[in-house]
């Protein structure tokens, strides 16, 4: 019977807070189970496995991440959508770092397909693409370069890796700016 109080979205809320804390690979079902004062077992009747629960983590923070970025791109358009864009997702991948490591996952497909949220994300990004004049498969590698280029950034901002005494926003802003300039002169593929 499950602990009364417990739900799968509250193991599931509780696991990302903690992700965020200690980061998302020292979160286990025994810290959690800690965390609520119950035995390990009464956690499996939220959650299938360690791999369910980072999972659910990660559609929790894919729909967090996509909302924060809809509110900054919103009637927005061009190098204007694209630095509200970038901004919204370096901010959260800095504020929740064990969260936004769960986006970072690899997926199943079908999940994907199936989450509104990352539907939606594939939605805003192509839709705010396409506004560059780009199509397929154009698209689809431009959303590569800028989720690489993204998230490098954020990964190496976060582990202190940018040494060099220039600030890092200045250099974001260039990275956004270039990427900018990038979508707008973009190879076709008679060019390739």
């Amino acid at each position: 019977m499950p602990r009364a109080g417990l739900t799968a979205d509250r193991v599931t809320a509780a696991a990302a807070d903690l992700a965020d804390e200690v980061g998302l690979d020292r979160v286990t079902l025994s810290a959690l189970a800690r965390h609520f004062g119950v035995k390990d077992a009464s956690l499996y009747s939220h959650v299938r496995s360690l791999k369910d629960l980072r999972t659910r983590i990660a559609l929790l923070a894919g729909g967090e991440l996509i909302d924060r970025i809809a509110l900054a791109v919103a009637g927005r358009a061009g190098r204007d959508a694209l630095a509200a864009f970038a901004g919204a997702y370096r901010e959260y991948a800095l504020l929740h770092p064990g969260r936004y490591a769960a986006t970072q996952l690899p997926m199943d497909q079908a999940l994907i397909a199936g989450s509104p949220a990352l539907r939606r994300t594939a939605d805003l990004t192509y839709g705010m693409l396409r506004a560059y004049g780009l199509q397929e498969p154009d698209l689809t590698d431009a959303v590569r370069l800028l989720r690489s280029t993204f998230h490098g950034y954020c990964a190496l901002e976060s582990a202190g890796a940018f040494g060099a005494p220039r600030e890092v926003d200045r250099s974001w802003d260039k990275a956004v700016r270039a990427l900018h300039v990038a979508l707008e002169h973009w190879p076709g593929e008679a060019d390739a």
